[in-house]
């Protein structure tokens, strides 16, 4: 490869990107897919040494570039904004102008959360005495699942488990979590019901080294996450979570089961937010339930609609889909006797035409925690 004067690199916490070719204007770039069967879009790159100069970021394949173009940070990873389209950025380039003193960009394809953006978020959290630290597991390359828990399961109405991260890349869904936990440990009249009445089981980062990796998650092989609720597990984090999700709940009654996702990158269903609907009919009427409450108590930036949802039989949400194994919903569901369970999909960047930022979907999540308090008390 010819000698540039900047370089690129994924180095460091969520970082993803394979470099084929660099030239003093153009970069020829492909996600690195790893273990994932098929293609995804995940990837994450950072840029030293090209301040002041223009360069032209090419996709060599799977054009992973989304809506609103790649995000941006010029901290470190810690705040973000959108480059945005335009004649210049489409679904496989774009191309990014450095000011003479960007000495360090990082690219995403959205933006990145890992477990130091967890750790800051829960250093800043006024509530957080109120969660109780738990260790799901430790993966396999020796790294802790953190786990918190609300409140105690014996002595309260209610019981709630809320996961994310089961596909690694998806880590818009992980300020939504940071808008849930704020809610539900706040000191207004909304985390004072949740404090009294809800017990919660929470669960921030299902695959914690495919989100340290930068892995895609997505159809993982030989098993992905979110299709290892069923025989022996492959993942020890899978493994941990039926294990302990019973004993926690130690015979009594899930209200709730909640796993928090991402959708692909364009298209029509891809850009508004959507539970997957249940294969279950009695589940299912229950996620109609929570719909309505969900557009009824809705404040935040964020449009939601209940005739978003996605039934099952409809487009991608077909039994075809589930013959690589039971999703976390599916065994919340059939195992746990979960009385709502399923899967909401916050979109990466585009969401009925507002700007999904890192504070959006941190409103939204406050949105799912006022309409799950209203389901509960139905």
């Amino acid at each position: 490869m010819p000698q540039v004067s900047y370089s690129i690199d994924a180095d460091f916490p969520g970082g993803n990107i394979i470099v084929e070719s660099l030239s003093e204007t153009t970069a020829k770039i492909r996600p690195d897919l790893r273990d994932t069967q098929g293609s995804w879009f995940y990837w994450c790159f950072r840029v030293r040494g090209a301040e002041g100069r223009t360069i032209r970021f090419e996709f060599t394949a799977h054009d992973p570039v989304g809506v609103r173009g790649p995000a941006i940070s010029t901290d470190g990873g810690w705040t973000w904004r959108w480059l945005g389209r335009d004649a210049d950025t489409s679904d496989c380039a774009f191309t990014y102008s450095f000011s003479p003193g960007e000495r360090e960009v990082i690219f995403g394809m959205a933006t990145l959360y890992t477990q130091r953006h967890l750790e800051r978020f829960l250093s800043e959290l006024p509530g957080r005495s109120l969660l109780q630290d738990r260790t799901l597991c430790i993966t396999r390359k020796g790294r802790e699942v953190p786990a918190f828990i609300l409140g105690e399961v014996a002595s309260v109405r209610h019981r709630v488990i809320i996961t994310a991260r089961h596909h690694c890349c998806e880590m818009i869904a992980s300020y939504e979590l940071e808008g849930i936990l704020e809610a539900m440990t706040g000191s207004d009249e909304l985390g004072r019901w949740y404090q009294q009445n809800v017990a919660a089981f929470v669960v921030p980062f299902v695959d914690r080294d495919g989100v340290e990796d930068g892995d895609q998650g997505k159809n993982r092989r030989p098993r992905d996450h979110n299709r290892d609720y069923d025989r022996e597990s492959v993942h020890v984090e899978t493994a941990a979570m039926r294990k302990q999700l019973p004993e926690w709940l130690a015979g009594r009654q899930l209200d709730a089961f909640l796993d928090l996702h991402c959708p692909g990158i364009r298209g029509n269903m891809n850009e508004h937010i959507y539970q997957v609907g249940s294969p279950f009919p009695e589940i299912w009427a229950q996620q109609r339930r929570f719909a309505q409450c969900l557009e009824r108590v809705r404040s935040g930036p964020i449009p939601y609609q209940a005739s978003f949802d996605l039934p099952f039989g409809q487009s991608w949400n077909v039994p075809a889909n589930n013959s690589a194994g039971m999703t976390s919903g599916q065994y919340a569901a059939s195992q746990l006797k979960a009385r709502l369970s399923g899967t909401i999909e916050l979109p990466y960047a585009n969401s009925s035409g507002v700007e999904v930022t890192c504070e959006t979907a941190r409103a939204f999540g406050r949105d799912v925690a006022k309409a799950l308090r209203a389901y509960l008390e139905l």
